[in-house]
């Protein structure tokens, strides 16, 4: 029980040191570069940068996901047929499938920002 429970703390715990340090590293490059005299314009130029809502790349990675863990449930259940391993061809088609459907999302990501 007591296992369990320092899991969980060492999760959050982990979690909150990296944000911790990210903003926290963040902000002392950020005061460095004032004291050097930099412009402040530097802070905010990945937002004006034309980019694809995000919403559209999640739906797309998303989308392209769970198409292609139907493509593979579908090929193991072919696979099965033909006398392969169930237990191999079910694990092995699904994952090989989700890798590819998401290399496909990441390049598809890719070219809509292009167009964007």
């Amino acid at each position: 029980m007591g296992g369990e429970i320092i899991v969980v703390a060492l999760i959050f715990g982990a979690i909150f040191g990296v944000f911790y340090l990210y903003f926290s590293t963040r902000n002392k490059e950020r005061l460095a570069l004032i004291e050097k005299g930099a412009d402040a314009s530097i802070f905010f130029s990945a937002k004006n940068r034309r980019s694809a809502p995000f919403w559209k790349i999640l739906i797309l990675n998303v989308a392209l996901l769970l198409i292609s863990i139907g493509i593979g449930v579908f090929v193991a259940s072919l696979l099965t047929q033909f006398g392969v391993d169930e237990d191999t061809a079910y694990p092995g088609t699904i994952f090989l499938m989700a890798g590819l459907g998401l290399f496909a999302g990441f390049t598809m990501t890719k070219k809509l920002e292009k167009e964007e």
